[in-house]
């Protein structure tokens, strides 16, 4: 098996991974804040947790899925004026794409580590026993892995049809 593909199945279970994780924090979201809204208005007994709870699992959701969302390449993007520019034009723009990406991951890669180590001594108050550099640990994480899948895209190119992303999506044959 050759380094491409290996790197490629790597990234399609590193996706994944993302996916999982994501979509987990999505899910605990959703029951945390009714629970919340329910022992306030219904129980008459306020619990303070579940909405920074829900804070931090929004960081979660929403840098770590945001990598898997690149990766998949659905996220938003103009393509009109991609669209509208001659071949050679447009290879340009999408290396200039991938450059501020990859400067975009790289910021927050390094500023988002460095962000972990500097708050890495405070708490929340509600969560005295959780640092504010955890809470903030899915910046650099998601830096890194959006780096990953980027390095993906310009080395062995777009994930084949076969992952997970476009199993649901119909194939010519169909």
């Amino acid at each position: 098996m050759n380094a491409k593909l290996r790197y490629q199945q790597a990234m399609e279970k590193l996706y994944l991974a993302c996916i999982v994780v994501s979509g987990t924090a999505l899910v605990m979201i959703t029951l945390m804040i009714p629970l919340g809204v329910f022992m306030r208005y219904v129980m008459n007994r306020p619990i303070g947790w579940p909405e920074p709870a829900a804070i931090i699992l929004m960081i979660v959701f929403s840098f770590i899925g945001g990598a898997a969302v690149y990766r998949a390449n659905v996220h938003i993007a103009v393509v009109a004026l991609m669209n509208a520019v001659r071949p050679g034009l447009r290879t340009a723009m999408q290396w200039g794409v991938s450059a501020c990406m990859a400067a975009t991951a790289l910021f927050m890669l390094v500023w988002g580590a460095e962000l972990c180590w500097i708050v890495r001594t405070s708490t929340m108050a509600e969560f005295p026993g959780v640092s504010q550099g955890l809470v903030y640990l899915p910046i650099p994480v998601a830096g890194l892995l959006t780096l990953l899948f980027l390095f993906e895209r310009l080395w062995v190119g777009d994930p084949p049809p076969t992952s997970v992303m476009y199993r649901d999506q119909p194939t010519e044959l169909e």
